[in-house]
């Protein structure tokens, strides 16, 4: 126990180094949300002190996630059998126990936190020391016992699938320990887009600032409009059909890919307002006996990723089939690349000149 603690004393030391945008994307980020308190955690990767058992057990209960990923392993022990498995942004070591449990020769755990103390005496327990190692660092500066895998496994994913991701650790591993036709469990991921009706929360997030206790804030509505919000979407406030504007193959995309501008269209389903546009991420892992598919869109059950939201300068008269012609550009912040800078443009041409609106939103996502 005393050597834990001058570990986690070492590690947390280590923490403090990193330069201002590392320290931001291994400490975890509480966002208070619409109803209530959301805690954001990315790729398995908690804050740099130990998290409560809460803010694990909410990470876990997420069974949308959980179950997709020991569906996709434990259900494939013949692809594990006697297999190196590296998962990167191991967390609590659930990944790394359903490889092992699948059948992995032995598993390498990485992640920067200091969870991954508490990840050891977790293994421990489950008598899976032997077939687990797990590794307190940068996945970049680190050394692993062996000098290749067969298979990568890792909760990549942020907000937005790219805010605050780990994907590009997850290429770096790729390309540097990842055996030749090696695995990667997931190994596709795909961004959708469509418009949504939602006067009423956009009343209270973006009109509040026209009178704040007598006052005129308008200034700040700029402000307002430029942070994506993250939360759930009921399906009936979907008036489009989605879009696809992004899918990436693990297997082949490169850091530079995270960078992407896509044109795209949404039809409208059926005569409503537009007051944004709500965004989610679909995630396959084909490299299953049977493809291994879940989805954090409103269509679909609860998952922590919610979905993301930008609202529109302008609120969109729409008619069932009519077209809105969009693009989003989506490329990482220069100063700290795990953090977003986004543009979404829109055009609705209609015949009732009335109707016809385009415009230009810039979000930050930091």
């Amino acid at each position: 126990m005393v050597n834990d603690a001058m570990d986690i004393e070492t590690a947390e030391k280590n923490l403090k180094q990193l330069d201002h945008a590392e320290q931001h994307y291994f400490n975890r980020q509480v966002w208070k949300k619409k109803k209530k308190l959301c805690v954001f955690f990315v790729g398995g990767i908690f804050a740099n002190t130990q998290p409560t058992a809460i803010t694990i057990m909410e990470m876990l209960k997420d069974e949308v996630r959980t179950r997709s990923y020991m569906n996709a392993i434990v259900q494939n022990k013949h692809i594990f059998k006697d297999k190196v498995v590296l998962d990167v942004g191991c967390g609590t070591g659930i990944l790394s126990m359903f490889a092992a449990k699948a059948g992995a020769k032995h598993v390498i755990g990485v992640d920067m936190s200091t969870i991954i103390f508490k990840a050891r005496e977790i293994v421990e327990v489950n008598g899976l020391s032997d077939k687990i190692t797990l590794i307190q660092g940068k996945m970049e500066e680190i050394t692993l016992p062996f000098p290749q895998v067969d298979i990568i496994i890792s909760e990549w994913m942020g907000y937005f699938l790219l805010y605050e991701s780990m994907l590009d650790t997850v290429l770096y591993a790729r390309d540097k320990y990842l055996v030749k036709d090696g695995l990667i469990f997931p190994d596709k991921a795909s961004i959708y887009v469509a418009g949504i009706e939602d006067g009423d929360y956009k009343d209270e997030k973006i009109g509040f600032w026209d009178n704040v206790y007598g006052f005129n804030y308008s200034p700040l509505k700029e402000t307002a409009l430029s942070e994506p919000l993250v939360d759930t979407v009921e399906m009936k406030a979907v008036v489009t059909d989605p879009s696809l504007v992004l899918t990436l193959d693990l297997y082949k995309c490169t850091v530079e890919d995270l960078a992407f501008s896509c044109p795209f269209d949404l039809v409208a389903r059926r005569d409503d307002f537009i007051h944004a546009l709500v965004a989610w991420f679909d995630i396959d892992f084909t490299a299953c006996h049977k493809t291994v598919r879940f989805s954090t869109g409103p269509h679909t059950k609860y998952t922590h990723w919610k979905q993301t939201v930008f609202y529109l300068k302008d609120m969109l008269t729409v008619q069932q089939g009519e077209k809105i012609e969009c693009s989003l550009h989506n490329r990482p912040n220069e100063k700290n690349r795990r953090d977003l800078d986004i543009k979404i443009e829109y055009r609705l041409e209609t015949e009732d000149p009335t109707r016809k609106a385009e415009g230009t939103c810039l979000y930050k996502m930091c």
